[in-house]
């Protein structure tokens, strides 16, 4: 049901993205990662959908049932207070109609804005400039008719495409995807692909509204990111992946008969968890 605090939460989303800041956004999985962020003055949060696939044992590209998604989604936005923006990948949907429905249906959970891809088939094949505008012109639609300034990210892919040719093709047909969404009711557009100064700048110099940068190890540093005008920062499943890195390397010792100071030094005690917690049964 929407609620004066929905709409509130989306116009904060929304300014977050104009008030010449930086929004960095670190993706989690899980409430307890949203109310740490919550904690730690972070002003929203945003979910990474192959970070909650993975989680839950699966490989990102909608393997995870919508009705899996939906209840993490409800989770993560009931736990905090600040606005939260949710990775849907393609929207669950292969039709408009469908896709009309899947948006309601995210926003019954509270979030307040979206990634939404352009993707069929990563690497191999995208929709039409065409039919992605037709559909986030339906997300438009649908949020309008719920009564909340959903807030759009449209993520381009042009730069994982194998079948464009060099990194000047890739360029172009990604401004011209960023625009024409922005024209469709996009917010902000999150080109995948490089981070390095050189692209970041022709696309912030190109695409008229706010941009999302991916942060890999390889990307302009975020204080960089900042000078050049960039509007949001997020870090898709790399944060999750960096946690498991370590659980990997914990249970490789251990079953070497390794130290207990493999899981007890940087650990937090049962009451430093405690903070984060919702008192109380669910």
């Amino acid at each position: 049901m929407l609620t004066t605090e929905q709409t509130t939460k989306a116009e904060k989303l929304l300014s977050l993205h104009t008030n010449g800041q930086l929004l960095i956004l670190p993706n989690i999985w899980n409430p307890i990662g949203a109310r740490v962020l919550e904690s730690k003055g972070y002003p929203a949060v945003a979910t990474a959908s192959a970070a909650i696939a993975e989680s839950l044992g699966y490989a990102d590209g909608e393997n995870i049932r919508f009705e899996t998604m939906l209840e993490m989604l409800t989770r993560i936005a009931r736990s905090v207070d600040v606005p939260v923006t949710a990775d849907i990948e393609a929207g669950y949907a292969s039709t408009v109609s469908e896709l009309k429905d899947s948006i309601h249906e995210v926003l019954k959970t509270g979030v307040v804005g979206i990634n939404i891809e352009d993707s069929l088939v990563e690497g191999v094949s995208m929709r039409s400039v065409r039919e992605q505008c037709e559909r986030i012109a339906a997300v438009r639609e649908a949020a309008d008719q719920y009564g909340v300034h959903l807030v759009i990210n449209a993520r381009v892919d042009s730069f994982f495409l194998d079948s464009l040719g060099a990194g000047q093709e890739k360029l172009e047909d990604a401004v011209a995807r960023a625009n024409a969404y922005a024209e469709a009711g996009a917010d902000c557009i999150y080109p995948i692909g490089p981070g390095d100064r050189e692209t970041v700048s022709l696309l912030r110099q190109r695409i008229v509204v706010p941009l999302n940068i991916l942060a890999t190890p390889n990307a302009v540093s975020l204080t960089d990111l900042q000078r050049l005008g960039i509007n949001r920062v997020s870090f898709g499943p790399f944060i999750f992946r960096s946690l498991l890195a370590k659980f990997v390397r914990i249970a490789d010792e251990l079953k070497d008969f390794g130290p207990y100071s493999v899981f007890a030094e940087q650990s937090m005690s049962g009451k430093d968890v405690t903070k984060f917690l919702i008192s109380g049964k669910e």
